[in-house]
């Protein structure tokens, strides 16, 4: 199997996975307000929390664990109104909930199977789960930090494909995002100079919009 056809697969099996996820989540969800909320909360933060959880030290059946107890602890927190956004950004309050739940599933591993928590490749050789838990280490926090960044572009990127033509965004994907030469855009998807230049304004408009939305949201928590 090909590289390309590698990607593919864990892509497939990654998309599998966040659609059950998603699935039993609004289930678990039926009787309270607003699904539609958290369904949007979930697609624009499922993908951050599952990366540090893997990135973490977690298998993937664990990490998607981790994203619905996430969620979950988070809906049940909204509803007793627990989280105080002058005690913080709702950033560094997404990467507590998600530190609590990341531990929880170490614990969960360490009960269940008598394994020994592995390691992060470090000098230091200390177990994932106590860098995890020490916030002095900072090793989550940095990790969460380029997640969040990636993830932040990512979800804005998804908002802005449903609001711009699939040729305009094809055409900023390649010249902006992919960064092809503007004479190659055009031989490749066909399209004129005056298009190419078009695309990059509107679709990059609408991309700092998106990405404006969800920096508010964090600052308002």
């Amino acid at each position: 199997m090909s590289g390309d056809e590698d990607d593919k697969s864990r892509d497939a099996v990654l998309e599998q996975s966040y659609a059950q996820t998603r699935k039993s989540l609004i289930a678990r969800l039926d009787n309270w307000e607003d699904q539609r909320t958290w369904d949007e909360f979930y697609q624009t933060y499922w993908r951050l929390i599952y990366s540090v959880a893997v990135k973490a030290g977690l298998r993937q059946d664990e990490a998607f664990d981790c994203v619905q107890e996430t969620i979950l602890s988070i809906a049940k927190q909204s509803k007793k109104k627990l989280y105080d956004p002058e005690q913080g950004s709702f950033k560094t309050w997404l990467m507590n909930m998600t530190r609590w739940r990341i531990n929880d599933q170490f614990r969960k591993r360490k009960k269940d199977t008598a394994m020994i928590v592995g390691e992060w490749e470090s000098e230091h050789k200390t177990a994932v789960i106590d860098r995890v838990e020490d916030p002095a280490g900072n090793v989550l926090s940095r990790l969460w930090n380029t997640e969040w960044k990636k993830n932040m572009a990512d979800a804005a990127l998804a908002r802005v494909k449903a609001q711009v033509s699939p040729q305009q965004y094809q055409i900023f994907d390649c010249y902006v995002i992919k960064q092809w030469h503007a004479s190659k855009v055009q031989q490749q998807l066909n399209v004129s100079m005056a298009q190419v230049y078009l695309a990059k304004h509107r679709v990059g408009a609408v991309l700092k919009r998106e990405l404006a939305k969800l920096e508010d949201q964090d600052n308002a928590g």
